[in-house]
């Protein structure tokens, strides 16, 4: 029997925790690790890992390097910034080339936006039939991974390449243009994306924390929530509801504003730079709640691997979930408060400046997009293949092969954190040149620095630790 445990603890398939679908949940594997001998606990530590974040056992990753590196980048770009660019640059959505005529007609034609529509109802409505008939085992049905990866973790790229495209093809608006109410009332102006931010950290307990998170009483409890919060929101206000309320949907425009397409204010498709679509970012209510979630959450994702919270998990008085829900709220709690302060260092001094939060919030999204491809680049390779396999029929997809070396892929996941860091460098500091009087430009925006190498810090930190 301790052999049998052993094994099990030791080998890591994709699809079978929160973590994103490995069956390593830490609170599944606490509670065998606690009926366990020793060395089962010796052995069920150094774990492979589902995506991205793991430890030098993991990742052949020398701390120095990685940290000196980080460092040196964020450190240059600074300076280089201050001595090199004096004025704002980016138009925001001003800018772009028009992409031809044509196209824009293509994109915007009815028959396209519903052709889109249906494709996303028809594809929803087909992972659901497989929910609900099919076996409620993740390892033979897609479902799970439909969500975990094709959704959540697959439309970073999507996003990126092609703009919002949850928003084209969410099946929720197909369903409610068949009976949209007749006087919708205006959305409160202080509502933002709030309900959003609230709607991505439930989805990120669920991911992160909730046991049994692959199976089907589970996934179809959090789909009627969702469903219910989302449909009675719409009955009220009207399809403008989901760009504001549903966490895909605003995730995925979030995520949108790096992408090179995008329109602007005259409504034109065009090309542009990624930082001019960042830059119009527009400053809602709710904003950096949701922002803080991403940052938050995927730093307990990395947290929630180290086996050190394994066992504090285990030992807990608490329990495991309720001490894994504290940890994720206390990580999402963490980088608002470091933001927080930031925020009131900035307005301590410029006292002109009076949205310090909003401001500088969009700086924030590259840094959430790095640690969301250090987290997920691997997962999304490796599972998407054998999610759209298991949707075609075959049961017992194979496992499939790691997309990187080790070393190749602490690499990627460093060379990810880093990358978004500079770019919300680059974003901060052109819209302190443009909010700061020039004698200050610079100088105003060190708090920013220093938050963003507190981030990066932490976020390599959690690669190494």
């Amino acid at each position: 029997m301790t052999t049998a445990l052993a094994h099990s603890l030791t080998s890591v398939h994709p699809l079978t925790s929160a973590h994103s679908l490995t069956s390593v949940h830490p609170l599944t594997s606490v509670q065998a690790l606690a009926h366990a001998p020793a060395h089962a606990h010796a052995t069920a530590f150094p774990l492979p890992l589902a995506h991205g974040v793991g430890s030098r056992h993991d990742l052949p990753l020398s701390p120095f390097y990685a940290y000196a590196g980080a460092f040196t980048a964020l450190l240059v770009s600074f300076l280089a910034l201050g001595l090199l660019w004096s004025s704002s640059r980016f138009r925001g959505d001003l800018a772009g080339r028009p992409l031809p005529a044509a196209l824009q007609r293509a994109a915007d034609a009815p028959s396209t936006r519903t052709a889109l529509r249906l494709l996303g109802a028809a594809v929803a409505l087909f992972f659901l039939l497989h929910l609900l008939l099919g076996p409620d085992d993740p390892d033979r049905n897609p479902a799970p991974g439909a969500l975990y990866v094709l959704l959540w973790v697959g439309l970073v790229p999507a996003s990126l390449l092609f703009g919002p495209v949850w928003r084209l093809l969410n099946p929720l608006r197909a369903l409610h243009a068949l009976h949209p109410p007749r006087n919708p009332r205006p959305l409160p102006a202080a509502l933002g994306i709030r309900p959003a931010a609230a709607g991505l950290l439930l989805f990120t307990w669920l991911e992160l924390v909730a046991p049994d998170n692959t199976s089907r009483t589970t996934l179809l409890t959090a789909l009627a929530l969702h469903l219910g919060v989302q449909f009675l929101g719409a009955a009220r206000y009207g399809d403008r509801w989901f760009a504001h309320a549903d966490p895909f949907e605003v995730y995925s425009s979030l995520l949108a504003r790096l992408s090179p397409l995008g329109r602007r204010t005259d409504g034109r498709l065009v090309l542009r730079s990624p930082l001019d679509g960042l830059d119009s970012t527009p400053g809602v209510p709710g904003l950096v709640a949701t922002v803080c979630v991403l940052l938050g959450s995927t730093a307990y994702d990395g947290l929630s691997d180290n086996p050190r919270w394994i066992t504090t998990l285990q030992t807990s008085p608490l329990g495991p979930v309720p001490t894994a829900t504290l940890g994720l709220l206390a990580s999402v709690a963490l980088a608002a408060a470091c933001y927080g302060l930031c925020a009131g260092a900035l307005r301590l001094m410029d006292r002109e400046l009076t949205t310090p939060l909003t401001s500088f919030a969009h700086s924030l999204l590259p840094i959430a997009l790095g640690y969301l491809t250090a987290h997920y680049f691997s997962l999304l390779v490796t599972e998407f293949s054998r999610t759209v396999i298991m949707a075609g029929g075959t049961d017992n997809a194979p496992e499939p092969a790691p997309p990187l070396s080790p070393g190749g892929l602490a690499t990627l996941q460093v060379a990810a954190v880093v990358a978004g860091h500079v770019l919300g460098v680059v974003a901060a500091h052109d819209r302190s040149v443009r909010l700061f009087p020039p004698a200050r430009a610079v100088v105003g925006q060190l708090p920013l620095f220093l938050l963003m190498i507190a981030y990066t810090l932490g976020g390599i930190g959690l690669l190494v630790a």
